[in-house]
């Protein structure tokens, strides 16, 4: 089994960030031929997905979210998880959503992804800036 950590920071804003050209440069250096990798995120306020980027869809998955899980909490009445930044709650439930790890399959040393996807760390927590991402690649 192969593993590391990335380190990355989100910054102050929502974000979709693209992880591919990390997780290409780790199966590459690492030698991976075939298998799996699990691509992971230990917090309780971010999520891993598969997405196409760049044409917008980064952009529309934080609007979407923003609609499903706004701010204000439900039925805009607040969030029963309250510390951090006003609507900071949501971020919490935004794992339901988007799940905190995905399972790639490793097809001669690359992900085996579709044309355009891409995947991605998601998170929509303002208050943590730093988050890390742990890949763990095993073989078939």
């Amino acid at each position: 089994m192969l593993t590391t950590t990335l380190d990355v920071t989100t910054g102050d804003r929502e974000r979709v960030l693209d992880l591919t050209r990390d997780i290409e440069r780790f199966l590459r250096e690492g030698g991976a031929r075939d298998g799996l990798l699990n691509v992971f995120v230990p917090h309780a306020t971010a999520g891993v997905a598969v997405l196409e980027t760049g044409a917008g869809s980064d952009d529309d998955l934080l609007d979407l979210l923003g609609v499903l899980v706004p701010c204000e909490g439900p039925a805009g009445r607040g969030w029963q998880h309250r510390h951090g930044t006003p609507g900071h709650g949501r971020d919490h439930v935004l794992p339901g959503l988007v799940a905190p790890s995905v399972v790639v399959p490793v097809l001669d040393g690359a992900m085996a992804l579709g044309t355009w996807q891409s995947v991605v760390l998601v998170d929509t927590n303002v208050d943590n800036p730093r988050r890390t991402v742990r890949l763990s690649f095993v073989a078939g």
